[in-house]
């Protein structure tokens, strides 16, 4: 016998006069029905909602409905191994996600496990998914602008820090680009980034990850996926898993955006859960609290108060309409929600114009407050002009030649249209689009061939760090538009435009 053994019994006749011996009792329920990723439970009368619930066979659910008799548990993964009579056990503790620094750069399930092949999530801490909103006493008045790269957006519709801005348009006409493209002007920025997958194909979130990681920093950003194909119970915390995610860096001071694509098919799967647990239906089928779950949601993003830190949630949701209908069920709660919508146009996309924002549709309810002062001094009356114009051109198609002043505003119009086209992934800087913008007011763009405006959008972030190295500085520094910026900004824009019009040739 080795010279130690004395000492190993004595350390395990320690444990065992420690251990707590004793009767102990153990709350149990058994599987009364299992179907469609829902099972019926008897037996839990202390389960709390939302409550931690786990079977026999190892898988995991959430308490969703607590009748009288019987509770309504939503499986978080597959119910093939699930079957009537199994046994559940209650843990006490409500759905909860990893939460800190170690996400970033990650891609995980809404349950914070990873899914890019890497290590497990190393957390700082577990947060329940579902948080109360902040009181108006914690929170603060949303006047920092969030620059989303998009000229039409950071133009005409500007966001703040800590707002609500619905995406909302048919199906294939830009909204998740639109949202990635918001992601990934922030890779220079001090926002981290939040991207929620519900619902999704395959194909569709992998060119969302490929874009944000060719373009973007994806090194401070979380990519949460609950897939098509996944657990409608994944798919339904996905969103509030997600906010909790983006909160942790707005309860420390920092600043956070979230894209939640779309919460058109949460709605859809909280119809599912609610039907297959046997809650009463009410209009279009929905349950009666569809929208509550998204106002709850929606809700936690806010700008706090210098007292509580001063971060910032931003929220970008997105929803899909049928055939251009926004008074849908669903399009309607969530417009009454946010502080504006982004329409984007099928129209418009299948003619070219991307974005295809409808900007007689769109809105941001709090506007100029949050824009860049700069671009709000460039940008001048063009959302008046552009609005004008489109009525002038729909005035002229039916014949007739307007006349000079006419004309003018109708090429005036029409390169505006053209400047505020940009191609998907390319987000501009805040000097681009005041520069642009400056081109389009002070009629540079005038005697430029609408063809070329694209040449001259694209060159034109190389020539203003060529030509105009000094103004650029000073707009990225928080300088204002005065003439000398004007000047330099001009000069550039000049030189570049000769060069793209061919010189008329020599008599």
């Amino acid at each position: 016998m080795p010279t130690d053994a004395p000492n190993w019994i004595d350390a395990a006749r320690t444990k065992v006069a420690r251990a707590k011996l004793g009767p102990h009792a153990e709350h149990q329920g058994v599987v009364e029905e299992i179907g469609d990723g829902v099972a019926l439970v008897s037996g839990l009368r202390d389960v709390r909602l939302d409550e931690v619930l786990h079977f026999g066979g190892g898988q995991v659910g959430f308490a969703r409905v607590l009748d009288a008799d019987r509770i309504g548990c939503v499986l978080l993964d597959g119910t093939s191994d699930v079957e009537a009579g199994d046994t559940v056990r209650g843990t006490g503790e409500v759905v909860n996600v990893p939460v800190g620094e170690a996400l970033l750069g990650r891609i995980v399930d809404p349950l914070g496990r990873p899914l890019d092949g890497k290590d497990p999530i190393a957390a700082q801490d577990r947060w329940p998914i579902e948080r109360p909103a902040p009181s108006i006493i914690e929170r603060d008045l949303v006047t920092e602008p969030v620059q989303t790269g998009i000229v039409v957006v950071d133009t005409l519709f500007a966001l703040g820090r800590g707002q609500r801005e619905l995406i909302v348009g048919d199906h294939s006409t830009g909204k998740t680009t639109l949202g990635i493209d918001a992601l990934i002007a922030q890779r220079d920025s001090d926002m981290i980034c939040v991207y929620v997958a519900v619902g999704q194909k395959t194909s569709s979130v992998r060119r969302a990850i490929d874009a944000l990681r060719a373009q973007g920093n994806f090194a401070r950003c979380i990519v949460m996926v609950a897939g098509s194909s996944d657990a409608p119970g994944l798919q339904w915390i996905a969103p509030y898993a997600g906010m909790t995610m983006a909160e942790y860096f707005r309860d420390k001071g920092q600043h956070a955006l979230i894209v939640i694509d779309d919460l058109s098919k949460h709605a859809a799967t909280h119809r599912e859960i609610a039907l297959l647990t046997r809650q009463s239906p009410g209009r279009e089928a929905y349950p009666g609290d569809v929208f509550y779950i998204h106002a709850r949601l929606l809700e936690r993003a806010a700008k706090l108060s210098p007292e509580r830190g001063g971060g910032s949630l931003t929220a970008l949701p997105i929803a899909e309409t049928d055939q251009g209908n926004l008074s849908a069920y669903i399009p309607t709660n969530l417009i009454s929600i946010t502080d504006g919508q982004i329409v984007l146009d099928q129209a418009l996309f299948h003619q070219g114009q991307k974005p295809a924002v409808d900007v007689g549709l769109s809105v941001s309810r709090v506007g100029g407050k949050t824009q860049a002062p700069v671009l709000r001094k460039a940008a001048g009356t063009l959302r008046l002009d552009y609005a004008q114009f489109l009525e002038l051109e729909v005035f002229t198609r039916f014949g007739g030649m307007p006349d000079g002043r006419v004309r003018q505003q109708l090429t005036r119009g029409g390169r505006i249209r053209e400047a505020l086209r940009q191609p998907q992934h390319l987000p501009f800087r805040l000097v681009d689009e005041v520069a642009l913008m400056l081109a389009v007011q002070t009629g540079l763009l005038d005697a430029l061939p609408a063809p070329l405006v694209a040449a001259f959008r694209s060159g034109l972030p190389a020539a203003l760090d060529h030509d105009a190295a000094q103004a650029v500085q000073a707009i990225a520094g928080g300088s204002t538009l005065d003439d000398a910026t004007k000047t330099a900004l001009s000069g550039a824009m000049a030189r570049l435009i000769a060069s793209l019009t061919p010189a008329e040739p020599t008599p």
